[in-house]
């Protein structure tokens, strides 16, 4: 039988067992583990508290507003409320004796200002339409008029060998362009009966009221705008034929027909006239034309019956031209004998919106009886930054 001796200090009544040993670790790091997550627990409880109770102080319409900055536009906001329904100005001439003289302070004594929210909504609708305020650069200034530094040509350069002296080289031409401000202005009008209507909603009707008539306005002045106490338009400049373009010109290039587009293949001059565009500008080119030209544009199919036009497919995505974007603005010239009906560039770098931030109104109660009219005015200017930036087609033989 085998014989079993006790090591030296070795207690034979208690056999060891391994996993028991495990078994024990085990339950204490569990138990360790549980205590860990119960502080977590708690930690995230207190910090969900302290949310939602900074959250009740901020929606309870008895506190007010947390921020500076909005207690001035809550309080710019209700005064102006009661300056357009009323005539009350005392709340807005209160605004400026306190000295917040922001953005959304009182003006001079051509009207006052109205509120950032009503602003940005009438920006909004303006951004949104089909104009070429979407695809131009529009900048916002405090001054009369928004000059641009234009350099037309390219500094010279040379090789030269090691040792060899460098040689002088041709500097660039610089030009100023200048975009003079001009007064756009609405004046749309209700009833004061309509206006004591508490229901009615004054803010939302003004502002779309205004945002349609600045609409029309800019929308017409950014193409054929004349330059007189109003923009200049991508229209006004002198066009040459592409091949003898110079700067202060547009170039173009014709359709091939006398009257429409070439009957043979028409396809070939809207080709000709993407690529009259430098390849640096041809990627971020946008095709303008109105609704009948897109209506004959969109028949052109190429020599194996394949249409050029496609349409964009998801909401308010844009239609494409062989790729490239097309903006529909019905400012533009029809189809005719020697008109340009479409445009094609980058009108980003072609062409410069200016306008001031602040749009001013004011209220006239006495001049349309029993109506009160609005008169809103904001400055705003534009004209073309980058001759080489835009092409025209022209419906001509050559």
């Amino acid at each position: 039988m085998t014989e079993i001796k006790a090591r030296a200090g070795e207690d034979m009544s208690q056999p060891s067992h391994p996993g028991a040993e495990v078994k024990s670790a085990m339950a204490g790091f569990l138990n360790a583990f549980k205590g860990f997550q119960d502080e977590v627990k708690t930690s995230f409880q207190q910090q969900e508290e302290r949310m939602t109770m900074l959250d009740r102080k901020t929606m309870t319409y008895a506190r007010p507003a947390l921020s500076a900055s909005t207690e001035l536009d809550l309080s710019h906001k209700k005064a102006l409320g009661a300056y357009l329904r009323t005539g009350d100005d005392d709340g807005l001439r209160g605004l400026n004796l306190e000295g917040k003289s922001m953005s959304t302070a009182v003006s001079a004594d051509g009207g006052y200002l109205i509120n950032p929210q009503m602003s940005s909504n009438i920006e909004s609708m303006l951004s949104s339409t089909a104009s070429l305020r979407s695809i131009s650069n529009v900048v916002q200034i405090d001054a009369s008029s928004y000059d641009v530094i234009i350099d037309n040509t390219d500094v010279g350069s040379g090789w030269q060998s090691e040792l060899s002296a460098v040689s002088e080289t041709s500097t660039p031409n610089i030009n100023r362009i200048s975009i003079k401000l001009n007064d756009l202005s609405a004046m749309p009008k209700a009833s004061q009966r309509l206006l004591d209507d508490a229901a009615f909603d004054v803010e939302g009707w003004l502002a779309q009221k205004i945002a349609t008539r600045f609409i029309r306005a800019e929308a017409s002045a950014f193409i054929n705008g004349t330059g007189v106490d109003q923009p200049k338009g991508i229209m006004l400049p002198n066009k040459v034929a592409n091949a003898s373009w110079t700067w202060g010109n547009l170039g173009y290039t014709p359709t091939g027909a006398s009257s429409d587009f070439a009957s043979t293949n028409p396809i070939d001059c809207i080709v000709g006239l993407v690529y009259s565009l430098a390849a640096d500008y041809r990627a971020n080119a946008t095709f303008v034309m109105n609704s009948k030209t897109a209506g004959a544009v969109r028949k052109i199919k190429d020599t194996e019956g394949r249409f050029m036009w496609s349409d964009g497919l998801a909401a308010q995505q844009p239609a494409t031209l062989m790729g490239y974007r097309v903006l529909v603005s019905e400012d533009m010239p029809d189809i005719a004998a020697n008109a340009y009906p479409i445009a094609f560039g980058d009108f980003n770098a072609g062409y410069t919106i200016a306008e001031r931030p602040d749009l001013r109104i004011l209220r006239d109660p006495f001049s349309a009886k029993p109506n009160v009219l609005f008169y809103a005015s904001k400055r705003v200017g534009g004209d073309i930054t980058d001759y080489a930036a835009i092409k025209l087609l022209k419906v001509a033989v050559s």
